[in-house]
């Protein structure tokens, strides 16, 4: 084949159409038939001169030997064929009919007996949907002609996936008139190969149809499948697929795993990915399976970080599992809708497939105002951001000027205008139109006067206000009480103040006396 290869590669086209046909005419029919190679033919009646297997047309019991390969579903009532569809969760048998067709009477010189003698089989490991896969089985012997023989039967995977073919362990039986009927191949049967014989399994059979035999086999078709399922509830009850809630409600979420396909799924590994801003509420995990009894108990954290291993489950197995997040508060909310997408994926050998559930939190805020140029009338107007339309207006609030007339910012009023450029005055006016701007205030505590009062945010200084105000909700110290007066307290602080003012006189008299 590589030769003829080579030659179409190498020739003219013309001479490479032509040897194209001719190569389809000789591979198609091969292809066909799902046997080769092709070799001399012989009958029942008129047996080979030589060692040569599977190559008489008229076997009574199998007929044309060549096709010694075939196949079928491993239920009572079913037969022999070249072909099946291969159904995840079940059986099939194969069936391999061997027979040197070496006279009988070459066996006793030793020429008939072949040696060696040995069946390979290949099965394989997966099948991708939709193919139509060969089960080929080789037979070959040291001293035949040819070396070896093969003839092919098929299996069509018919599903949407991937199909496993898993040979039943110790299943490939010989059947036979001699020794060697009953007995196990061994598993080199599907690698190097597995001897064949009569007496023994020891490679040695000799010709004529007494010494032919059957290996029968069986494998089963595997399909590691899964599904997977995310939800979410509002109230606890109701479990959906999209829902809307509140800023900084608590949500559940639901996982959902079933094992679909046909063999056990080990260390089955579930995790939700959050989205940004929602966070898992600490001890809220809850599974249910078959451990549980299908109800739902506490289980350990870990699903939203490095993931739960749910353990291994049967076809036909699934597992629950429930926990709670709570959403962002409204300050951290963008204007509008907000959507929050969460991710579950479950990981298994077959590999991982992810489902999703969204919830819609709205936040509505007041449109913000911006100061524009209205450019078909040239006025200065505030409009909604939303309804800003570069058509019609502009950001830059000098397209408003005319050449006469300026846009400028009124100091006494703090209002955008427009004025005749000769009117402009400094003292009234300013080009610079961020003048205009009305500072940003903020409440805060005065902390000497513990007064809450409002400011230019600019004026901020921490040694002297506060953004916590219920630093000036204290209670007020209330002052040392005085004590109290009455009539006698008065009578004799009259009478203090008397004996100052009679000591002052005396004091001045005594003084003029003595002529100072």
């Amino acid at each position: 084949m590589s030769k003829l290869h080579s030659l179409i590669s190498r020739a003219p086209k013309r001479f490479t159409a032509v040897v194209a046909m001719i190569a389809a005419a000789i591979i198609v029919p091969a292809a066909v038939l799902a046997w080769g190679p092709n070799r001399p033919t012989f009958t029942f009646e008129e047996p080979a001169p030589y060692v040569t297997f599977n190559s008489i047309t008229n076997n009574p019991d199998v007929g044309d030997e060549r096709n010694f390969v075939r196949i079928k579903e491993d239920v009572a009532g079913s037969t022999y064929g070249d072909n099946v569809n291969l159904t995840p969760g079940k059986v099939y048998e194969v069936s391999v009919y061997y027979h040197n067709n070496a006279k009988t009477s070459l066996n006793a010189s030793g020429v008939g007996i072949a040696h060696n003698t040995k069946l390979r089989m290949e099965l394989p490991g997966v099948v991708k949907s939709g193919v139509n896969a060969a089960l080929a089985g080789n037979i070959s012997a040291s001293n035949a002609n040819p070396g070896t023989v093969y003839d092919e039967a098929y299996g069509k995977n018919a599903t949407s996936g991937d199909i496993a073919l898993r040979y039943v362990t110790g299943s490939a039986k010989v059947t036979s008139n001699g020794a060697v009927n009953g007995q196990t191949l061994p598993d080199t049967l599907f690698t190097t190969g597995a001897n064949l014989g009569y007496d023994s399994l020891n490679g040695d059979l000799p010709g004529c149809n007494q010494f032919a035999g059957y290996v029968n086999f069986k494998f089963r078709v595997d399909q590691p499948d899964f599904t997977v399922k995310k939800e979410v509830s509002t109230d606890g009850k109701t479990w959906v697929k999209t829902a809307t809630a509140e800023a900084g409600s608590t949500l559940q979420y639901r996982l959902t795993y079933q094992n679909t396909g046909t063999t056990q799924q080990d260390n089955v590994s579930l995790r939700d990915m959050l989205p940004a801003g929602v966070t898992y509420q600490a001890g809220s995990s809850l599974i249910a399976n078959s451990t549980t009894g299908g109800q739902y108990k506490a289980t350990i954290d870990g699903i939203t970080t490095t993931g739960y291993n749910a353990g291994s489950y049967q076809p036909k197995g699934n597992a629950f599992f429930k926990f709670s997040a709570k959403l962002p508060a409204k300050d951290a909310l963008k204007c509008g809708d907000n959507i929050f997408k969460n991710v579950f994926r479950t990981t298994t050998s077959a590999g991982y497939k992810e489902d999703d559930a969204t919830v819609t939190v709205k936040k509505t805020c007041e449109p913000t105002k911006i100061v524009v140029c209205e450019l078909a009338t040239k006025k200065i107007v505030t409009i909604n951001e939303s309804d800003f339309n570069p058509a019609k207006y502009s950001k830059n609030l000098k397209d408003c000027e005319t050449p006469d007339k300026i846009v400028v910012c009124e100091l006494a009023t703090k209002k955008i205008v427009t004025i005749n450029a000769k009117d402009f005055d400094t003292k009234k006016y300013s080009k610079d139109l961020d003048d205009c701007k009305t500072p940003e205030k903020i409440t805060v505590c005065e902390i000497a006067t513990k007064q809450i009062v409002t400011i230019d945010k600019s004026q901020f200084n921490e040694t002297k206000y506060t953004t916590d105000l219920s630093k000036c909700s204290e209670t007020p110290v209330t002052p040392p009480e005085l004590p109290q007066t009455g009539a006698g307290d008065n009578i004799l602080a009259a009478l203090g103040l008397g004996s100052i003012v009679a000591g002052v006189a005396y004091y001045i008299a005594s003084r003029r006396a003595l002529g100072l």
